[in-house]
């Protein structure tokens, strides 16, 4: 649009010809967004807000006395505050080049008064040292003008035909020079064991590799002495299988035979033997029945001679009484008591009789068996 201005992103538009700027500065300042700009009566101009360097190579005398030639490069720009802007507007908008020149002229004083208080030494090992203390002395001065340093590089020291850097180093190459030589002849030494032991490897593979070679031979060898005694071990082998089976054989034609024997004369003899005791058995019994029938036959004959008897001994019993004088008290009770008592008294006598009786009879059994050569209730061979 006609009249619109918008500055570029690392552009400061500084419009002149209007109200004054900040702090009475000649322009306003306009960054980040466009404006409306008045032609004719209003002028614009651009203000760099890029980065930019600047390069120094100055040489320099040291604390004692040795010239250096140090070479730096600074990186700058204009700040981006307002006061900044207008600094550097007011010393660097017609003419933006000059910006490096002057800050390159700013640091090369400044390199120069800080490597005067430093030596050799500390210049060359502590270049980071260097670099900051120039960057806090010449800070100030350049806010001044508008502009603010980002970094500052140390490039090279170099001392021209002196030679005092080259022998200020020489210590620490012979040391590196010695680290050197130390670390070859440590390699070459690591170098030599690694092949000694290389071939005692070598050597250790060669000889297991014989004595497998000598175990595999011995077991071919062996495996073919087996294959060779295989034939006459297994002919052995079953001979003896032969000769146990026929000795198992002959082990049970004995025992055959044995029970044979048994079968035909053990046994027979054993129901023979059996048959006898117990005919023996049978007879003893027989005669054992025998003679108790007979003592019974005894018995019941005594006793029927006895029951015969019993009323002609109660009889006699009763005649006894005959001349006697009973007085009965009770009546006929009384007469009943007495023949009871008679009757109680045969019957006392009858057992009396045939206890005499019964053991007479056992001892004439006793003799009878005596007689016999056996004793009655007894088995043969007791």
């Amino acid at each position: 649009m006609f009249g619109y201005r918008v500055p570029a992103p690392d552009q400061a538009m500084l419009i002149s010809g209007g109200k004054r700027g900040l702090s009475g500065a000649p322009f306003r300042v306009v960054t980040g967004h466009g404006t409306f700009v008045l032609p004719v009566f209003r002028k614009v101009r651009f203000l760099t807000l890029a980065m930019c360097e600047a390069e120094v190579a100055e040489t320099c005398v040291t604390k004692q006395g040795i010239a250096l030639t140090v070479r730096a490069v600074i990186a700058f720009k204009v700040g981006n505050d307002t006061e900044s802007i207008v600094n550097a507007g007011q010393r660097f908008l017609s003419d933006q080049d000059q910006m490096s020149v002057l800050t390159g002229r700013i640091f090369a004083g400044h390199l120069r008064a800080i490597i005067g208080s430093m030596t050799v030494e500390e210049i060359v090992t502590e270049r980071q040292k260097l670099a900051t203390e120039v960057l806090d002395t010449s800070k100030a001065e350049m806010a001044k003008i508008g502009l603010i340093v980002d970094s500052l590089q140390i490039q090279s020291i170099d001392d021209g035909d002196t030679g005092y850097i080259a022998a200020m180093s020489a210590p620490h190459r012979a040391a590196i020079q010695r680290q050197a030589q130390i670390a070859q002849a440590q390699a070459a030494q690591a170098a030599a064991e690694a092949e000694q032991e290389s071939a005692r490897q070598q050597a250790e593979y060669a000889r297991q590799t014989a004595v497998v070679k000598a175990q595999y031979n011995a077991e071919v060898d062996q495996a073919q002495a087996q294959a060779a005694q295989a034939g006459p071990l297994a002919q052995a082998h079953a001979q003896q299988e032969v000769l146990a089976a026929q000795t198992e054989l002959a082990q049970r034609a004995a025992e055959l035979r044995q029970q044979q024997l048994v079968a035909e004369i053990v046994k027979p003899a054993e129901a023979e033997a059996e048959r006898i005791r117990v005919v023996a058995l049978a007879e003893a019994e027989r005669m054992k029945i025998q003679a108790e029938a007979a003592a019974s036959h005894d018995r019941v004959a005594l006793d029927r001679m006895l029951i015969d008897q019993l009323p002609q001994i109660v009889k006699e019993a009763a005649g006894g009484l005959a001349g006697a004088n009973v007085n009965v008290l009770n009546g006929t009770d009384g007469l009943g008591e007495i023949a009871a008592g008679l009757v109680s008294q045969g019957l006392t006598i009858l057992d009396s009789v045939r206890q005499g009786l019964g053991t007479q009879g056992l001892g004439t059994q006793q003799g009878r068996a005596d007689r016999s050569g056996e004793r009655p209730g007894l088995e043969p061979g007791e």
